[in-house]
């Protein structure tokens, strides 16, 4: 039985395997993220000035991934799923259909999560190394939506929480990972979501001043339509009200784990996921963790397709 040198080279997977003596940097071999997506088109890999902001804020917006051409219908998608539900099929009412599914496994989404998620042993030609979990529209008018706080402290959540972050020199994990992709744009002032940088690794309690939203510890974006934001679910987050008073905010939010975790019971009907392209579907694969040994009520969350 041989031995593995630690080593911590940023440019390739690290990983502890389910044998004590596999742990380190794979073989060059065994380092297979996927390099196209469900639709065949080319990954989009962060730089490192991307995977540095992410690691150190907790949070990172990508400006104009998306342009008008492909952001109108989806904008229609969503009027139409949020005032006319019914004139979609029942498996077509959710923001993972129509338009909207591309946005499941966007070249530049399976490049974050090939960074911060995936578990390169299972990812291969025709599957993901990571996980889908929950997807709604968030659809907010001017007044609509509260302050919130919560999360935080990723480094210290017990396992099994999915809600943790986890990092060594050149390599960290996200674990449940939100990404919402604004639809229309944000200015700072209109009420995107608030982050307190670098909370996913805090050590300490959050002070009491966190409950205000004006307290200078949070921070937002400003973006243009068909901006995308990448946020660890580990770091203190809100939302807020919408104060835009001409544009509201039209956002998909949808959320990623690694492949061996699941938080939520969120099961998307059989039909829809047959007509994917096998490798997007393999994001759909079962296990979960919510409620688990609680006296918590669980329930298939699909059925909420606006949050």
């Amino acid at each position: 039985m041989g031995k593995s040198t630690f080593t911590a080279d940023g440019s390739a997977p690290f990983v502890f395997d389910d044998n004590w003596e596999n742990f380190g940097n794979l073989r060059p071999e065994s380092r297979r993220l996927s390099e196209t997506n469900g639709d065949n088109l080319p990954v989009v890999q962060l730089t490192e000035e991307q995977k540095f902001t992410f690691d150190t804020q907790g949070w990172l917006c990508i400006p104009g991934v998306l342009d008008e051409a492909e952001l109108e219908p989806m904008r229609k998608f969503c009027y139409r799923l949020k005032d006319d539900p019914e004139s979609l099929p029942p498996h077509q009412r959710t923001p993972i259909a129509g338009p909207l599914e591309r946005l499941v496994d966007h070249p530049v989404v399976v490049g974050f999560c090939n960074e911060f998620l995936s578990y390169p042993r299972l990812d291969g030609g025709d599957h993901y190394g990571f996980r889908f979990e929950t997807s709604f529209l968030y659809y907010r008018e001017l007044g609509m939506g509260k302050f919130s706080p919560h999360n935080g402290n990723g480094v210290w959540r017990l396992p099994g929480s999915s809600h943790e972050y986890r990092a060594i020199p050149g390599k960290a994990y996200s674990g449940l990972t939100r990404c919402v992709w604004e639809l229309n744009p944000v200015r700072e002032e209109d009420g995107g979501t608030l982050f307190v940088n670098g909370s996913h690794k805090a050590a300490y309690t959050l002070p009491p001043t966190i409950y205000e939203q004006d307290s200078p510890l949070w921070r937002s974006y400003s973006c243009p339509a068909g901006s995308v934001v990448f946020f660890s679910e580990a770091t203190t987050h809100s939302a807020r009200p919408w104060t835009n008073p001409e544009v509201p905010r039209v956002a998909i939010f949808n959320q990623y784990n690694g492949i061996g975790s699941r938080f939520h019971w969120w099961e998307p009907p059989r039909e829809l996921l047959e007509s994917m392209p096998r490798k997007r579907r393999s994001l759909f694969r079962h296990a979960y963790g919510e409620a688990a040994n609680t006296g918590l009520e669980t329930r298939n969350l699909f059925a909420r397709a606006l949050g």
